[in-house]
């Protein structure tokens, strides 16, 4: 094993088994370049693997702090609701709607459709809580006539089970973008944020398999409890 990945792994053990709890500094980097005999590149590489992960984030001036003993990984590849990956999160999960309107597409969000203006749209509203903690805000917007008699019955759940199941609609493809931005009022009403100047916002138009775009949604994250990955191809 090389040392930057035993720093890594015995730093890694340490969070997850919460020896280091959230919220704890991790050792400077001239007390693992002790520890280890190891170069300062060599501890930076490691600590920087661990934020990539969603495990720490340094704090200029203060340190290198654990945020979570276990981030929560998406895939970029896939369509996956919420309800589809919670099974793998444990029990400790629920959903709580906290917008439900219809209103005719207007202003800027007419740029995220490809339908005309005056469409009615349903708007959604889902705080997501995980672990206690509301670490996801949901904010989806389907097309009314293309995915007819949603309900906050149905929101509570899962609405794709709903499209692909009740409606017999095949959801295709999305085009995704994924961004880290100042913190909303929303995002400060609804995440907790634990002091998080930043989210990260994954944008998603959504499209079934004729090609009509039934949805735009902005799934707003805090920084601590999420990471995303992909495999890249040549």
């Amino acid at each position: 094993m090389t040392k930057y990945n035993q720093i890594y792994t015995d730093l890694l053990a340490s969070i997850t088994t919460e020896r280091l709890a959230r919220g704890a500094r991790l050792p400077s980097e001239a007390e693992l370049m002790a520890s280890y005999a190891a170069s300062r590149g060599t501890v930076r590489k490691a600590i920087e693997q661990l934020q990539e992960r969603g495990f720490a984030q340094k704090i200029h001036g203060k340190g290198t702090f654990v945020l979570s003993s276990s981030p929560i990984e998406f895939q970029l590849g896939g369509i996956v609701s919420f309800q589809e990956t919670y099974p793998r999160l444990g029990d400790n999960v629920r959903t709580d709607v906290v917008e439900f309107t219809r209103f005719p597409l207007e202003g800027a969000l007419c740029e995220k459709f490809d339908v005309e203006p005056g469409s009615l749209i349903t708007r959604i509203k889902r705080v997501r809580h995980i672990d206690g903690k509301r670490v996801i805000l949901d904010i989806n917007h389907f097309v009314s006539d293309l995915i007819p008699g949603l309900d906050e019955g149905i929101a509570q759940h899962s609405i794709y089970a709903y499209i692909e199941q009740t409606l017999n609609l095949q959801i295709s493809y999305a085009q995704r973008t994924i961004e880290a931005v100042p913190r909303s009022k929303d995002d400060q009403q609804h995440l907790d944020l634990d002091g998080q100047s930043h989210v990260i916002v994954v944008s998603n138009q959504t499209f079934l398999q004729d090609g009509r775009q039934f949805e735009y949604t902005e799934s707003r994250h805090t920084l601590d409890k999420f990471y995303f990955s992909d495999v890249a191809r040549r």
